[in-house]
């Protein structure tokens, strides 16, 4: 199966008359707002100036396609003296009891125009930052880590702190909607074993103190996801399991392509079915540009009656649409091909 794109993608594009998200708009999270009856959109963008400073914006819609934003300002900024003050991208929503839930990943400085080496970045005016020696790793190291907050109306935000170990380089960072076995549950990437990194699953009773992770998923399991993997949407909720879309890079042309999984209702840990085959790569001129060779990288979905809303970035410049349905999507990890047999490492 293949997930169908949407024919008016791009649904939203950089905008040319506000400065600070002029160059790129990407990787928005979306969630259904069932109170006012609209789609929410949180999404990363920035401008073309040699800090290229992330910063997250918002837009609604009622029909999922059409999205009118909200200000021509950043509904969630930078605070460049704290410990996320470089940027802050990649948001995903999920609602638990009356607040949204927003993770976010963040660095402690400036990362510049980031797909350009490190010497031309700094060239081109980005601060370079000496970092004192006996400071914390992610501070010496310049580590992505991921942080949490929460919000009623998605305009007014409370920062909660940091959720990853900050010893490791951590983004990609999904909660689940509700609590399995009295506990909250995550996926992250941390770089916990060597230079491709995995997916991991960790629990928490509060949200902030998170136990020690498991194993979820290797990366390189098939043949287009051996650089890297990652969690994409917040896991969905289905009376066969959860459903987990991921992000895979390939060794070969570095193309991020996306896939399915599906985890077990009462353990989470346990993979029941995956994709052997990606279900969307990017093959569209404006799913790459000089930031991205090829890259698909959903960050959010809303279910409306059965069909899924998947919203992506498209090579680190644009936002798109995809759809299908859920019955077609289980219907395609029954097959006999996706039953996972790989082993949980406890």
């Amino acid at each position: 199966m293949k997930l169908k794109k949407y024919e008016g993608n791009p649904i939203m594009s950089p905008s040319k008359d506000i400065p600070w998200e002029n160059f790129c708009v990407l990787n928005p999270a979306v969630i259904y707002d069932d109170e006012n009856e609209r789609f929410v959109m949180v999404y990363r963008a920035a401008g073309d100036d040699p800090t290229h400073i992330i910063r997250l914006g918002l837009a609604t819609s009622k029909d999922g396609i059409h999205f009118t934003r909200y200000s021509d300002k950043p509904i969630f900024d930078v605070i460049p003296e704290e410990a996320d003050g470089g940027c802050v991208e990649d948001p995903r929503l999920v609602k638990i009891d009356d607040c949204y839930f927003m993770t976010y990943a963040s660095k402690p400085f400036y990362v510049g125009r980031y797909w350009l080496p490190l010497e031309e970045r700094y060239n081109q005016g980005c601060p370079f930052v000496k970092t004192p020696e006996a400071g914390p790793t992610f501070i010496n190291k310049k580590h992505t880590t991921t942080y949490l907050a929460y919000t009623k109306d998605f305009i007014h935000y409370k920062r909660c702190g940091r959720i990853t170990d900050s010893r490791y380089d951590n983004r990609d960072c999904v909660i689940f909607p509700e609590k399995v076995n009295g506990k909250f549950v995550k996926i992250d990437r941390p770089y916990r074993d060597g230079p491709n990194p995995s997916i991991w699953i960790t629990f928490s009773d509060d949200l902030m103190e998170w136990g020690e992770p498991t194993l979820l998923y290797k990366v390189g399991g098939e043949s287009w996801d051996g650089e890297r993997v990652g969690a994409g949407c917040p896991p969905l909720k289905t009376k066969e399991g959860w459903l987990l879309l991921y992000h895979g890079v390939s060794k070969v042309d570095h193309k991020y392509r996306i896939g399915f999984m599906l985890l077990d209702l009462n353990d989470p840990r346990k993979i029941l079915a995956k994709t052997k085959n990606y279900v969307m790569e990017p093959d569209l001129p404006f799913e790459s540009s000089e930031m991205y060779p090829g890259c698909v990288f959903p960050t959010g979905w809303v279910n409306r009656n059965g069909t899924l809303y998947i919203y992506y970035g498209c090579g680190d410049k644009h936002i798109a649409l995809a759809t299908s349905t859920i019955d077609e999507i289980l219907e395609e990890l029954h097959k006999k091909e996706n039953q996972y047999k790989g082993e949980r490492n406890d």
